[in-house]
């Protein structure tokens, strides 16, 4: 019997149809990451320019009512820190040059047992001033409360100007909260000006650090403080 032929022709195979790759998707968590790193990125951009923008008094006048030292905390043992004492130093040095007849020391125990307001008086006497032409404003535990509780003792006393002396990193920020304080009141019943203290005794790199805080503390308010904050009591 003739064996049977086998077929030469090779079996062909089919090859598995090949989806068309898609591009890896990315994870929400990276998406929110950008989205969130983008915002904190606009959001400090917008307190810089704030800063930048922020009006430096609403008056020309050459002389004050009072000058508002605004505080900052003093060391653990009660005595100024260099930040502190160029701030009190040169509010008295205004003071000398007859910017204004009286000066007004903002700052509560913030955050030690020392009242701010209390350390200022006790060295602008040490450097001059009488006792007399100080005024203090022992509550206040932010700028907010400084601006307020400041310009209440003025009003109360019918004074309606105010020289305020603080650090330059400070001043922008101090400067939008006054701005906003004045523009709550009648218009011209509150006339300010910002004078900024050199930082003879302040080490510079500690100015570095605190304009950063500064525009931290900024973008807080633009979003927060500005909103929520109230000047009670």
């Amino acid at each position: 019997m003739p064996a049977t032929r086998q077929s030469s022709k090779p079996t062909t195979r089919r090859s598995p149809r090949r989806r068309p790759q898609r591009g890896r998707r990315i994870p929400r968590a990276v998406k929110l990451c950008v989205v969130c790193a983008a915002a904190v990125a606009a959001l400090l951009a917008w307190a810089a320019a704030a800063r930048t923008l922020a009006p430096l008094s609403n008056s020309n006048r050459q002389s004050f009512d009072a000058i508002i030292v605004l505080g900052t905390p003093a060391d653990s043992d009660g005595n100024p820190t260099p930040e502190l004492l160029d701030r009190i130093t040169e509010g008295v040095h205004e003071y000398q040059r007859g910017v204004a007849p009286r000066m007004v020391m903002t700052g509560a125990a913030a955050h030690n047992r020392f009242v701010e307001a209390e350390v200022m008086a006790r060295v602008a006497e040490a450097q001059g001033v009488p006792a007399s032409a100080i005024l203090q404003e022992p509550l206040a535990l932010d700028t907010i409360q400084n601006a307020c509780y400041s310009s209440r003792i003025l009003e109360s006393r019918r004074w309606h100007s105010a020289e305020v002396v603080s650090s330059a990193s400070h001043l922008p920020r101090a400067a939008m909260i006054f701005s906003h304080l004045a523009a709550e009141k009648p218009a011209g019943s509150f006339e300010w000006r910002m004078h900024a203290a050199p930082d003879n005794l302040t080490p510079g790199y500690y100015s570095s650090g605190a304009s950063v805080v500064e525009t931290l503390k900024t973008a807080r308010y633009l979003v927060w403080s500005r909103w929520i904050e109230s000047c009670s009591p």
